[in-house]
């Protein structure tokens, strides 16, 4: 009994050595393993290493490397004194006919081909190295310090030009004159740019009938925007802020007044112009056969004329006479080219023997008054350039020349003294340009 007791206790304290030494050998082999991968790895690596240094499979690197890189290299090149536009695209070797297309396009805003030192230009070119030239892609090429000429490959891949304006100075310019024969003529007399002209009239065809109110010597007077580069050249016109007119010994004065977004031309009351209608579509032209009964110049019988006609000269602009949505841009037989436009549930009109449509102009299109949505002609029954006009109200066409419009808005409360505030400045300014024209 004494001896099995010593064999378990020895057996127990035999347990207690191995158990250890197994779990220490067990950490130092995981230990060794450890340091052999690395050993491997490192070893590994240098015969990586060793390969890449190998001239051959250095050479391979750069040819794939030669390869996946872009063609295209962007650079941006300091105008020095003596500089030319041809000189620069030839020092980047850039291809003749890239070279001769670029000059073209930037003449086409710049009349010399020279540039100002100083100012950087951005080029994007594809280079070419097997033919020894390259591709002009874009350039960028300030010409002041407001104005910039973009010239680039359009989805055609064909290079084409864009004048960039980056800043713009603005001047307000005041014009006056009297009237000898027609508003157009004594407004293109003083030199007032179309787009202005056109705004003009379409501001007083609400209150005026350009055909048949205006006397000689009737006056007009504007006050309207115009922008400037920094050189001085004129770039384009801006809103007309005040305009005056005195016809047929009436007298109307009218202000723009709200923000560029949204604005309206007011009178000295606050009262606005704008009503549903304007009184004629058409500037320049004359009443040539009105609304009712009359011959009819080609059937030869007594029939309702249910229009008024404008005689004016072929290709005259035709403008929306109230905002609305076009329900009809086609030919209409007898109409010729006609459009109608729904203004709301109570009014339509209808513009007819246009040469042809504006642009755009389709069934579904919306447009705002003033717009020009087509241009006079003679198409279908017509014996010369005119514009048949109609106004229909619920479904009746009616004379347009006696139409009694709704008056426009009123200014009330805020917005009544915000404008009387707006208008003395307005009044100081026109003062004190009337002062420095003297």
């Amino acid at each position: 009994n004494k001896l099995n007791s010593l064999g378990k206790l020895s057996l127990s304290n035999r347990e207690k050595i191995v158990y250890p030494l197994i779990f220490v050998s067990i950490i130092l082999a995981l230990f060794i393993v450890d340091i052999a991968n690395k050993q491997i790895a490192d070893n590994q690596s240098k015969i990586k290493n060793r390969l890449l240094e190998n001239s051959e499979l250095i050479a391979i690197k750069k040819f794939i490397i030669n390869n996946i890189k872009s063609p295209f290299e962007n650079i941006n090149y300091r105008v020095k004194k003596g500089d030319t536009l041809v000189k620069i695209l030839k020092n980047h070797q850039i291809k003749n006919q890239d070279i001769d297309k670029a000059i073209s396009e930037f003449k086409k805003h710049n009349k010399s081909s020279n540039i100002m030192s100083g100012f950087d230009i951005f080029l994007t070119i594809r280079n070419n190295k097997s033919l020894k030239e390259n591709s002009l892609e874009s350039m960028s090429i300030p010409i002041s310090k407001s104005v910039t000429i973009e010239i680039y490959r359009d989805e055609h891949k064909k290079l084409i030009s864009e004048k960039i304006i980056t800043q713009l100075f603005k001047k307000v310019r005041l014009v006056e004159n009297k009237i000898e024969n027609s508003l157009y003529a004594s407004a293109v007399e003083s030199t007032i740019e179309p787009n202005i002209i056109i705004e003009f009239a379409r501001i007083f065809g609400f209150e005026i009938d350009f055909q048949r109110d205006i006397r000689k010597n009737d006056y007009f007077k504007i006050v309207y925007e115009k922008y400037f580069d920094e050189n001085g050249e004129f770039i384009k016109s801006g809103s007309i802020l005040y305009t005056h007119m005195n016809v047929n010994g009436r007298e109307i004065t009218l202000y723009k007044f709200g923000n560029d977004k949204s604005y309206g031309y007011f009178d000295v009351n606050g009262k606005s112009v704008e009503k549903a209608l304007m009184k004629t579509p058409i500037n320049g032209a004359r009443l040539s056969s009105s609304f009712g009964m009359r011959k009819h110049p080609i059937q030869g019988f007594n029939k309702m004329h249910t229009g008024t006609d404008f005689a004016a000269p072929m290709g005259t602009p035709i403008m929306a006479s109230g905002s609305g949505t076009i329900t009809r841009a086609k030919w209409c037989g007898g109409g010729g080219n006609c459009i109608k436009i729904k203004h709301n549930s109570t009014y339509e009109t209808i513009y007819a023997h246009m040469k042809s449509f504006a642009a755009g102009m389709k069934v579904g299109k919306k447009v705002r008054q003033g717009q020009i949505i087509g241009y006079v002609g003679s198409t279908g029954m017509s014996t010369g350039p005119h514009l048949h006009y109609e106004v229909i109200i619920n479904g009746k066409k009616v004379n347009s020349q006696k139409l009694k419009l709704p008056s426009g808005k009123v200014l009330k409360d805020d917005e009544r003294k915000q404008f009387e505030i707006h208008r003395i400045k307005t009044d100081v300014l026109i003062a004190e340009l009337i002062a420095k024209n003297n």
